[in-house]
């Protein structure tokens, strides 16, 4: 019994004279690791058109019910998504969400992703609540890291 207690001191007092390092927060930022789930982001295609087909099967695997997707027909004249259908309300919560990674999961076309942005904050909880032209990506060479952690070859698709 007193070896454990003195296993235990001697682990904290070794590990207590170690150097630290500590990072201006603000100013230098942490890059964060490959497996990061950090703030969701809806991808495009190469051409423009938006991933997310509206199979609403994100909703379906999220465990505590923060995404809400509806669904509209896709017009030929002018597609928005190269499915039949397109999402044209996709909303999170992400006070609720977990962050568990289901929702990416579950995407046949690989359109939602999780980033590896941290910084998200506000004043009021409503703010919270990001609909589809929040986290839509304008195009997809904005977020490297996106491409490093999900290769176009490994992304599930069906189109």
């Amino acid at each position: 019994m007193f070896t454990a207690i003195f296993r235990g001191l001697w682990l904290t007092l070794k590990h207590s004279w170690k150097s630290r390092e500590t990072v201006q927060y603000p100013e230098q930022k942490e890059s964060m690791p490959i497996g990061y789930r950090g703030l969701h982001k809806l991808l495009r295609w190469e051409d423009g058109l938006e991933r997310c087909v509206g199979c609403k099967l994100c909703s379906a695997a999220c465990p505590v019910d923060c995404i809400h997707v509806e669904s509209e027909e896709n017009e030929s004249s002018s597609p928005v998504s190269k499915g039949e259908r397109y999402a044209s309300v996709y909303e999170i919560n992400e006070l609720r969400c977990i962050f568990c990674g289901y929702c990416e999961e579950a995407c046949p076309v690989g359109a939602i992703v999780l980033s590896n942005e941290y910084e998200f904050c506000a004043d009021d909880r409503s703010k919270f609540l990001y609909e589809k032209e929040d986290f839509l990506v304008k195009r997809n060479e904005d977020y490297p890291e996106l491409k490093n952690r999900y290769p176009e070859e490994k992304l599930l698709t069906y189109l």
